[in-house]
């Protein structure tokens, strides 16, 4: 429950992909703080109870439901929505937060190297999010996150949910967690905010396809900036975002190449060795695991010509 705020918008309100015919959830003045029932990006498709034959079946038609969308009065095409996120509160199943990752055959930095479906399901404490179990010895600590959040485009239609766009969307940066400010930009009246696919951790990347998928309830405060003209979704963190990673360092691979999504493979699958060989895990599951907690991230662009990329696997999981 949350005690200011000025609307909720309930699970059903939620539409696939985005439309800017889609009839508004709620009209609401900017500065409002609004309640959104997230679901996780399966729509309810799996849960705590879930299998491998559930991940095989999952309808693809309904992915990625996103809570709205939001008219905010006033707001015009070359203004911005500054989205302040408040909180997240995960949806609880018999005293336990729920979520799961899964390796969905076609799906993945790495698909053409996991060809079968696997499946993890999470239960946490909902209430300390300390750090979720993976396995016998994986604790992954937790920092909840929207991974879809953004306005309708101008182009009239239905659009796909999954590629992420200038007016945001499937953007999966896992630092828009709360406390964060974020500007969207603006491209049809009433901007037709909306925001899902709601995760409990992910690593930057989200290697395999997903992340901790977790429903949740969501508060944010959705304002105006008139005239902002932004080309692209920015945003404000109000302190350090690896501190919940950082406390023991990291195991790192790399990449190295003229490509960058090939260096990009490389180093991913230079960790999945690395976990295999020194902790007897299953290829899939160093998949899966590496896609909740590790970070791959650009570290050299300028040396032509080849470019280094590395993937960062925090050791914390395994102390």
């Amino acid at each position: 429950m949350c005690k200011a705020c000025n609307y909720t918008i309930h699970g059903a309100q939620y539409h696939f992909g985005w439309d800017n015919s889609n009839p508004p959830a709620a009209r609401v003045e900017p500065g409002s703080t609004i309640l959104f029932h997230c679901q996780d990006s399966s729509a309810g498709q799996l849960g705590p109870s879930s299998t491998l034959a559930d991940v095989t079946a999952l309808d693809f038609g309904k992915i990625n439901p996103v809570s709205g969308p939001i008219y905010v009065e006033g707001a015009e095409p070359g203004d911005a929505i500054k989205v302040t996120i408040e909180s997240f509160a995960p949806r609880v199943f018999d005293g336990r937060g729920f979520g799961w990752t899964a390796n969905i055959p076609g799906f993945g930095l790495l698909a053409d190297q996991f060809l079968d479906p696997a499946l993890h399901v999470w239960a946490y404490d909902p209430g300390q999010m300390g750090p979720a179990l993976f396995g016998r010895e994986a604790r992954v600590p937790l920092k909840p996150f929207a991974g879809t959040i953004g306005n309708a485009l101008a182009a009239p239609g239905l659009h796909s949910v999954v590629p992420p766009r200038r007016v945001g969307g499937n953007l999966d940066i896992r630092d828009l967690n709360a406390g964060v400010t974020l500007y969207l930009p603006v491209e049809v009246a009433g901007a037709l905010f909306s925001v899902g696919d709601t995760h409990a951790a992910q690593g930057d990347g989200e290697v395999c396809g997903t992340a901790i998928e977790s429903p949740m309830d969501v508060v944010l405060t959705l304002d105006l900036v008139k005239g902002a003209n932004l080309k692209n979704p920015r945003f404000t963190t109000p302190g350090p975002v690896t501190r919940h990673l950082d406390a023991k360092g990291y195991e790192v691979t790399t990449g190295i190449g003229p490509d960058l999504m090939a260096a990009s493979r490389d180093a991913v699958a230079g960790m999945i060795d690395h976990l295999c060989a020194q902790r007897g895990m299953a290829a899939v599951d160093a998949y899966m695991l590496v896609s909740t907690c590790g970070d791959l991230r650009i570290s050299e662009i300028v040396d032509m010509p080849n470019w280094v990329v590395s993937f960062y696997f925090p050791r914390c999981v395994f102390e």
